[in-house]
């Protein structure tokens, strides 16, 4: 099974916010961005499409002619917890959890967020799932992170370097199951 993993186009929140599960709004560059990533996929067919609940991948998915795809929890970014809509460098004045996180992300979570590897097995319970249908092509609209994990599901890179990894928004990412 060939799965067409594609990312969200940018968002419109100030550089530096510390956004994951929080529903945030595409950037004023949506049209063009989303034009871009809808020529990528110029000519392919889907046997299903799936999203992120969030609107920014829903969003993403409507404007490349899938108004209606599979809403799964699963494919949601990382809930950065305590630290959601908060500017970084808030977080590092409040939070002296953030040192410890920023020294060991791959495994520890934001307070009262998740963990990579809790967002790992929720990403590759899906992928598990999904791999048991009798699909040929799949789309899944999702996000950076979900994109990340997906791709070392697949055996694309490693996880231990897997962030040099990161789609760019509007981005697609191929694997195969």
């Amino acid at each position: 099974m060939e799965i067409i993993m594609v990312r969200h186009t940018s968002v419109g929140v100030p550089k530096g916010m510390c956004y994951g599960w929080s529903d945030v709004p595409v950037a004023e560059t949506f049209e063009q961005e989303a034009a871009e990533t809808l020529r990528n996929l110029e000519g392919m067919t889907f046997d299903k499409v799936f999203s992120s609940p969030l609107t920014r991948a829903k969003k993403l998915a409507a404007f490349c002619g899938h108004p209606h795809p599979v809403l799964d929890d699963r494919l949601k970014e990382m809930d950065m917890g305590d630290w959601e809509m908060r500017m970084y460098d808030d977080i590092e004045r409040e939070d002296p959890a953030i040192k410890k996180w920023y020294e060991d992300y791959m495994h520890l979570a934001a307070t009262n967020g998740e963990s990579f590897p809790v967002v790992y097995k929720r990403v590759a319970g899906f992928l598990e799932e999904l791999r048991k249908q009798p699909y040929q092509k799949v789309a899944v609209f999702a996000h950076g992170g979900v994109l990340i994990c997906a791709g070392v599901y697949a055996g694309l890179f490693p996880e231990e370097d897997c962030f040099r990894h990161l789609t760019p928004y509007g981005g697609i990412q191929r694997i195969t199951l």
